[in-house]
C-alpha cells in the first residue's frame, strides 16, 4: 500500500504544478479500509483531462501501480453550486 501511495501522492502533485487546468487531484484511504483508496478529480473540461491522461506523470503513475488496482470505477458527478465552487477552488 505504501508503494501505491507514494505513486497517487506523486502524480496529484505533478499534475497541480505542471497542468493549469488541472483544478484538483486530491486521493485520500478509506478510514474504515485503508487498502481502498478515493481520488477526486477535477478538470477545467474534457480537453483538460484528456491532456492529463496523455502526460508523461499519468502514465509513469499507470504503468507504475497497475500490477496494485484490484478494480477501478470512473464515477462521473455534477456540481449542485456552481456559486460554491468558484469560491472554493480558484487557480489563476
Amino acid at each position: 500500500m505504501n508503494e501505491y501511495l507514494i505513486f497517487a501522492k506523486e502524480v496529484a502533485e505533478a499534475s497541480i504544478k505542471n497542468e493549469k487546468d488541472v483544478i484538483l487531484i486530491y486521493p485520500m484511504m478509506v478510514i474504515k479500509d485503508n487498502n481502498q483508496i478515493r481520488i477526486l478529480e477535477i478538470y477545467k473540461n474534457e480537453e483538460a483531462y484528456k491532456k492529463h491522461i496523455a502526460s508523461e506523470h499519468f502514465k509513469k503513475y499507470k504503468k507504475g501501480t497497475l500490477h496494485m488496482v484490484k478494480s477501478l470505477e470512473l464515477v462521473n458527478i455534477y456540481q449542485l453550486s456552481e456559486k460554491n465552487f468558484g469560491r472554493i477552488f480558484k487557480r489563476k
